[in-house]
């Protein structure tokens, strides 16, 4: 990015009505098209000046607290390096140390965790129905604390993955699909198919493929869900995709097969979930805390999933795609047939092919988290980032 794009770039925030701050951002959809186009702007900023080796640490005290009810890598380390980046202290709450294990209500640990707290990053994803709600009931808790004069601030929540989006890995692939085909007015028409996959694991969320059909429908994309019979999101937000699609006057359709949808698309993402009725069910046994029912569901659904071991990405279905040359996308990691596991969602030629650019879809996130804390904690965003470009500091 010249001198002339990065003007040219805050310029574009100008123009852009952002109500961010102060504010949760919890899902994509709740957001407005400018908010949106805000977080890539800065995103693509933050990432030139660490290019440059330029500093955008704009806070000299103050807290990020992630909270990690599910495993995670890329995640984690890029809410822990763009909470750094920007000059706060980052402190992981460990439920099992904490007095939570002894009974503490949501309310309290929330608060408790916030005296100092800029933001609190949030992923549970594993139980449906149940992950975006207590971010939530977090966010409701810090402001009634807010309110009542114990906490002298009111951290921001952040959604780093729930049981609905997965807003910080869909935005961070929308970055990575402008950066590819150079905008993203040029998105507007482009095919991307989003398509389940076999894999040898059957407890994968739904955050993914919905956060795609729910953000890329938003750009006027052409977009195809596919997935063996049984295998369906969550009935609400395929709803949301197929009203996204007609606003921005690009479509959405449903695909039975994995080569139906790849046909003649600019883009594939093949990635496995389980299917909304099986989350349901888990969700249950989990909460019951039936491990015996839970070995037995497992058993079911990977009896189910290997009838669909056709389902892999691979040389052949890539040659269905526009050109033979579509972009291959995943939230990574991904099942690597012959590598990660014996059959998986992608063929070891294909992911191999597009190995790097996959890690650099990945290195988006901490830029895109980054921007997201930005906007929702620093008033005068644009003036405070008009400063940092312009200075000199390393």
């Amino acid at each position: 990015m010249t001198r002339t794009q990065m003007q040219s770039a805050l310029n574009s925030l100008k123009r852009l009505k952002v109500d961010l701050y102060g504010k949760d951002f919890l899902l994509t959809w709740d957001r407005s098209l400018d908010e949106l186009k805000a977080v890539l702007t800065v995103a693509d900023i933050f990432s030139e000046l660490h290019k440059a080796g330029k500093s955008f640490r704009v806070f000299d005290t103050g807290l990020a607290i992630s909270i990690f009810r599910d495993k995670s890598t890329r995640t984690r380390f890029s809410f822990a390096s763009a909470v750094n980046a920007l000059g706060l202290g980052l402190s992981e709450l460990d439920e099992e140390k904490s007095q939570i294990a002894h009974g503490e209500t949501v309310r309290e640990t929330a608060n408790m965790i916030s005296f100092l707290t800029e933001i609190i990053g949030i992923r549970d994803d594993m139980f449906l129905g149940e992950g975006n709600r207590y971010m939530r009931e977090v966010g409701a808790a810090v402001q009634e604390g807010f309110e009542a004069g114990v906490l002298h601030r009111r951290p921001s929540i952040v959604n780093l993955q729930c049981d609905i989006d997965h807003p910080t890995q869909s935005l961070a692939d929308l970055l990575h699909l402008k950066k590819h085909f150079g905008s993203l007015d040029k998105l507007r028409g482009k095919k991307i198919a989003m398509t389940w996959a076999y894999s040898p694991s059957y407890g994968k969320p739904l955050s993914v493929p919905q956060g795609i059909i729910g953000l890329m429908t938003r750009f006027g994309m052409r977009v195809t869900l596919a997935h063996p019979k049984g295998y369906g999101l969550i009935p609400e937000t395929v709803a949301l995709a197929e009203a996204n699609a007609r606003a921005s006057k690009g479509s959405f359709t449903i695909a039975e097969s994995m080569e139906e949808a790849f046909a003649n698309v600019d883009v594939v993402y093949p990635k496995s979930w389980a299917p909304f009725q099986v989350m349901q069910r888990r969700t249950e046994l989990l909460k019951k805390n039936d491990r015996n029912g839970l070995v037995e569901l497992e058993k079911e659904c990977l009896a189910n999933n290997a009838q669909f071991k056709n389902w892999e990405c691979d040389d052949a279905k890539m040659k269905l795609t526009n050109g033979g040359k579509a972009l291959y996308m995943h939230c990574l990691p991904a099942d690597i047939s012959g590598v990660s596991c014996v059959q998986g969602e992608v063929s070891k030629e294909v992911f191999e092919r597009y190995r790097l650019a996959t890690y650099a879809e990945a290195g988006n996130k901490p830029f895109v988290i980054a921007a997201i804390i930005f906007l929702a904690r620093i008033s005068n965003a644009r003036k405070v980032l008009q400063k940092i470009v312009k200075s000199k500091r390393h």
